[in-house]
């Protein structure tokens, strides 16, 4: 059984220094894809607009500034609210959106809940695979296995 732990969260799209709108967002995250989440941003149109990006970025922003190119996070004040930022780039546009941080960082602890740090590796399963494919290969060069 894969553990999901998902969160639904008004987040606000900065339109400008003075104007945001709020957009409904659902955080995911998959024991079974361990090294992401994903991020559905429900901006009014008949499917969401989609991100996918490494949790340990996310886990860093919270803190410090993280990240470069598609995806940058940064914590910061807005009216006295701790919010973190992030500043999401792709050839269709970009977009700036502050999430509250209290409810980001609660989220990202059920995610530890689900997959502890540093044991993301494990849960990939590649030990398992990679034994099975070493012990085929070894099975078709070994003496015996020709006629």
């Amino acid at each position: 059984m894969h553990t999901v732990v998902e969160s639904e969260l008004e987040l606000n799209l900065v339109l400008s220094p003075e104007h945001s709108v709020p957009v409904p967002a659902r955080l995911s995250y998959r024991a079974d894809d361990p090294f992401a989440v994903h991020v559905a941003f429900h901006v009014g149109s008949e499917a969401p607009v989609n991100w996918t990006f490494a949790r340990d970025l996310l886990v860093e922003g919270v803190f410090r500034p993280s990240g470069h190119g598609d995806v940058r996070i940064w914590p910061t004040k807005v009216e006295g609210r701790s919010v973190v930022c992030l500043a999401l780039s792709s050839p269709d546009g970009s977009a700036l959106v502050e999430a509250p941080a209290g409810p980001i960082g609660a989220w990202l602890e059920h995610t530890f809940d689900a997959v502890a740090p540093g044991t993301e590796a494990g849960r990939l399963g590649l030990d398992d695979g990679l034994v099975a494919l070493l012990s085929a290969t070894s099975r078709d060069e070994s003496p015996d296995s020709g006629s």
